[in-house]
């Protein structure tokens, strides 16, 4: 069955076809054919195409909504420009999932969209007000251009975090803020989180109550997710995804009570504060320079910048408190720290500032394997071979979550795990 993912972002659409098969023993097989992006929607936009195997291609053009990006995307792939052998009418591509960032409470698995399910995304935009209304347009695009007879499949980023226990997702507010508000938290990068935790499990040859880890998605946004047992306990972000760890330009963990004292004395109003803790903190607030971790990596070793310098240093840190935080709250419990995500896959030097000091934790790092990175290999392991507690890289891979979740809905078959 071939899957059109689509990510549907405020201004943007990322795509991919893959080609999912499900074997004899229930696993999931899958070969990537076209995956491509979409940017500045709205205004005059950029399109970049990749068909497996192939370079690139790029172009530009006026698209003027949601709408008009999806229907130039499946143009473009039954067209004789992009020559896809596998893809000659619409009618090949037989199901769509969409990566949808919040589904509350209500929606605690992957779920065929329906009537009654876009009412429950749209219920939660209050909660996502940048994302979900996105991913909302992506969904009623589908339904105009591929008309009702093609399924498609909600996949939430807050679902694999819905095993939370009471004690981990309330906040210390009054009680009645949760009962009438259902101010709690979600957590986010649940597909992420939930293909590592799998991934683990596979390379390991284990079952899927063996696994026992921290994953640490490490890009412009970040979160760490406690996974036991396969299933997450806890996680970094919050309510929202600004909660926890350090990232591009989001705070993070801050006192509140500073915004009221921000208030008082810079005259900001809510609108301000949360344009400054999204968009104008984190790596980038930090540093002054830049959110781009590895710009800061440049500047602090080229000309010794202390901001820069700074602003790793605490990036680390923070990261560091919450792998001990996790550890000792399932008491050591914990075979391994999983590094994915833009930093945590491509940057050996923060890797290797955020596991040389954990070796209280009986992690003994591998400074040659770290440096390899993920060069001819799907993974790697860096840790040695005596280390109590293991690390590794592994490369995430959302959109399989996404197609593997949508051929299983559709096909009436249990969730992956």
């Amino acid at each position: 069955m071939k899957i059109l993912v689509l990510n549907s972002g405020s201004s943007s659409l990322k795509f991919q076809v893959i080609e999912v098969e499900i074997t004899d023993s229930g696993e999931c097989a899958a070969k990537y054919i076209v995956k491509g992006l979409v940017e500045s929607i709205g205004s005059y936009s950029q399109l970049t195409f990749n068909v497996s195997g192939r370079a690139k291609v790029r172009k530009s053009m006026s698209l003027k909504n949601h709408e008009a990006a999806i229907d130039t995307v499946l143009r473009w792939l039954i067209s004789p420009a992009a020559d896809i052998d596998s893809i000659r009418s619409y009618s090949d591509i037989q199901a769509v999932g969409h990566r949808v960032v919040h589904g509350g409470e209500h929606f605690t698995k992957s779920i065929i969209i329906d009537q009654e399910v876009k009412s429950g995304i749209e219920d939660c935009m209050e909660l996502a007000p940048l994302h979900n209304p996105a991913n909302l347009k992506g969904i009623e695009a589908v339904t105009t251009l591929l008309g009702t007879s093609v399924p498609q499949v909600a996949v939430f980023d807050t679902a694999y975090h819905s095993t939370l226990p009471e004690q981990a997702y309330l906040y210390g507010l009054p009680y009645q803020y949760y009962r009438r508000y259902k101010i709690r938290r979600y957590g986010f990068h649940g597909n992420s989180h939930r293909y590592i935790a799998y991934k683990h499990r596979k390379i390991h040859q284990i079952p899927r109550d063996q696994v026992n880890i921290i994953s640490l998605h490490l890009g412009n946004g970040c979160s760490a997710c406690s996974i036991q047992a396969g299933i997450s306990v806890d996680t970094s972000m919050g309510f929202t995804p600004l909660d926890g760890l350090v990232m591009g330009t989001r705070s993070g963990d801050i006192d509140a009570s500073i915004l009221h004292y921000l208030h008082l004395k810079e005259g900001l109003n809510f609108d301000d504060v949360d344009n400054l803790l999204n968009k104008r903190s984190g790596l980038l607030g930090i540093s002054g320079l830049t959110s781009d971790m590895r710009e800061l990596l440049d500047e602090a070793e080229e000309y010794n910048d202390r901001r820069a310098k700074l602003a790793i240093d605490i990036f680390c840190r923070n990261i560091r408190k919450y792998i001990a935080a996790y550890f000792v709250e399932v008491s050591g419990n914990v075979d391994a720290i999983v590094f994915t995500g833009g930093i945590g896959e491509n940057s050996a030097e923060i890797r290797r500032r955020i596991c040389e000091p954990l070796t209280a934790l009986g992690l003994s790092f591998d400074m040659k394997a770290n440096a390899l990175g993920l060069k001819e290999v799907e993974y790697r392991e860096i840790s040695t071979q005596d280390s109590q507690l293991k690390a590794f890289v592994v490369p995430t891979d959302e959109e399989f979550i996404i197609a593997v979740d949508t051929i299983r809905r559709v096909e009436g078959i249990e969730d992956l795990h």
